[in-house]
């Protein structure tokens, strides 16, 4: 059909008077294309929106804590307080990439550029002590925060220009520049009652009970030992369908334990209630107690849909030892995993392949396709070819503890970086310095595995010392870069964003307290995490992420661990989940008591 041309001229009028079409308010928003769950949704498809309400589960963590805040840099927060007792805009649903959904705003608004966000907040939502929570909570917050908060809360704050309210219950963000990931980030953030803070002493530590809108109150403090929540019965958001089938304990107790032998002891005795299991020798080995062959506690093993991430020996190459990268890949060849494996974990960890491993957005085993060899191009030496074409995999051993095969290709390869055997011992050519280095380790568990990769390294001439430190020393040391290599874990998630620029990028290797442990300086990783941040399609997304993974592959930043197949849990029968887990494994606010009226009465 074809205007006339007054037609036209009335259009043309129109946009010019009118401003382009606004978005509409929407239930929900994913990071990219559309939420899973539509308009009217009941409850997510991994919760039992008829879970029994009920009952008294005890939980377990290990360590400590002396404060209450859990937003602060100063102290030790409690665990809970954050899901439990505060709430955000938006919830988060665990079996989508990176999805949100209404909690205290009940809908989201967002341009296509996503230069700016508006919530409008649920006229329904209440603090715990019947205040409404209003526009001006999340715009106190958000100045709080900004200024007072925790470092991710202070980075992401200050990319917004503008918080304002708009009409009666709207909050409107308006940012310096496009960050696609920013709406949702927002969306996550905490909202507290601005009535009941005092900014002034906003940063100090300390136990005075904190009020959010969350569906539990903190209702009892032993400073270091437990906290105990009790579910409000007047919780404003019971009925939402984020909130179906969740929060189904009547009281929650957190228990505080020291080690880990300690805690699985009083697990075994019924004094806590479920154990999330990360070593594999105790699930092997110690899960044959009375309570585990009567079925009294119950083990239960969870597949994940998630990338495992990362868990390395971080190689750090701001030490001149350490800047070759022939070096890095014979220091991976020198690993003997599968040796490893079998003597000291029983043969139940999987070695990792990629920095996404076990996910689409691994590049593992996937040649590179159009759109990442487009990304990658201007960085032709970024990418190594075995890597470019998804043939490269971790070196492999026989198991034998002799490794040959590896050991001659990692001496050939220190070879060509400059270095020589001399009387059994690994030597810089030109000058005969010994290559040596030093693991710095913070737990027995890590100092084992370090003594056993010494010993493989020993073998062609390297020396490995082994430092152990105090928490407090290592994480000073961590934090400032002053070490040669320690082991690290770098989470991942379906929708990795801007923490990939804490990790990985160019201006993170100079900034303390990052996670850039290996130092990477990379052009083409800088590229490639903006091309990842700016992708409006998953599609692009997805070829981003691979093409990062190829340049931190090709890198060998890092010496590859291992990972858990599995997540492993135990728990006292009591306890039961829903027949459908998350991409993330369990979670247990969506747990329930089997019987709740006969655990009151005093049965186990």
């Amino acid at each position: 059909m074809s205007l006339t041309p007054r037609a036209a001229l009335l259009l043309l009028f129109a946009f010019a008077f009118c401003g382009p079409v606004r978005a509409a308010p929407e239930h929900g928003i994913a990071m990219h294309g559309t939420p899973k769950y539509a308009a009217g949704f009941t409850h997510f498809d991994y919760t039992n929106p008829d879970a029994p309400k009920g009952g008294r589960a005890v939980f377990a963590y290990q360590g400590s804590f002396d404060s209450l805040n859990p937003f602060i840099v100063r102290g030790n927060a409690i665990s809970g307080v954050r899901d439990y007792v505060y709430e955000s805009l938006l919830a988060r649903s665990y079996d989508e990439a990176f999805s949100l959904y209404g909690l205290l705003a009940e809908s989201v608004e967002v341009p296509e550029d996503r230069s700016w966000v508006v919530f409008q907040i649920n006229p329904r939502a209440r603090f715990t002590d019947g205040a409404p929570v209003t526009p001006e909570d999340v715009i106190f917050s958000h100045r709080l925060l900004r200024e007072k908060g925790r470092p991710y809360h202070r980075n992401y704050y200050s990319k917004v220009d503008k918080a304002e309210k708009v009409g009666e219950r709207g909050v409107r963000f308006t940012f310096k520049g496009v960050d696609r990931e920013l709406p949702l980030i927002l969306g996550l953030m905490p909202v507290l009652p601005k009535h009941l803070i005092d900014p002034a002493k906003f940063e100090m530590t300390g136990f005075a009970i904190p009020v959010g809108s969350g569906p539990y109150k903190l209702t009892g403090v032993e400073p270091g030992t437990s906290a105990t929540f009790q579910r409000d019965p007047n919780y404003w958001g019971a009925d939402l369908p984020v909130n179906r089938g969740h929060y189904n304990f009547d009281e929650m107790r957190f228990e505080f334990y020291r080690d880990s032998n300690t805690m699985f002891e009083a697990f075994k005795k019924g004094l806590f209630h479920i154990l999330a299991e990360g070593d594999p020798g105790r699930w092997a080995r110690n899960y044959d107690f009375p309570a585990v062959q009567d079925g009294r506690v119950i083990k239960r093993s969870f597949d994940l849909g998630i990338p495992s991430g990362m868990m390395g020996l971080a190689l750090n190459t701001r030490r001149p030892i350490f800047s070759d990268v022939r070096v890095r890949q014979a220091l991976n060849l020198l690993f003997d995993f599968e040796w490893m494996n079998k003597n000291l974990y029983h043969g139940l960890y999987a070695r990792t392949q990629s920095y996404f491993d076990g996910s689409e957005l691994s590049a593992h085993a996937r040649p590179a396709d159009a759109r990442e060899r487009a990304l990658l191009q201007p960085f032709p030496d970024a990418v190594t070819p075995e890597v470019m074409e998804g043939r490269l995999t971790q070196p492999v051993s026989d198991g034998s503890g002799r490794n040959r095969d590896n050991r001659r290709a990692a001496i050939a390869l220190f070879q060509e970086a400059g270095y020589d055997q001399v009387d059994s011992r690994m030597v810089k050519k030109d000058t005969g310095e010994p290559f040596t280095f030093e693991m710095l380790a913070v737990t027995a568990a890590e100092e084992r595995l370090f003594l056993t990769y010494a010993r493989q390294l020993d073998a062609v001439g390297i020396t490995a010392t082994i430092r152990q430190v105090d928490s407090a020393q290592y994480v000073a040391r961590k934090n400032k870069f002053d070490f040669d290599v320690i082991q690290s874990v770098w989470s991942a998630s379906l929708s990795p964003g801007n923490e990939q620029n804490y990790r990985w990028s160019s201006e993170a290797a100079d900034s303390e307290t990052s996670f850039n442990y290996p130092g990477v300086k990379s052009p083409a990783a800088d590229a490639m995490i903006a091309a990842m941040l700016a992708a409006k399609t998953r599609e692009d997304f997805v070829s981003a992420v691979r093409a990062l993974d190829r340049v931190l592959i090709s890198g060998n930043y890092v010496v590859p661990l291992f990972r858990l197949p599995q997540q492993w849990v135990a728990a006292w029968h009591q306890l039961v989940p829903p027949k459908r887990s998350t991409l993330y494994g369990f979670r247990i606010d969506t747990w329930w008591i089997s019987d709740p009226e006969r655990q009151a009465e005093g049965g186990h």
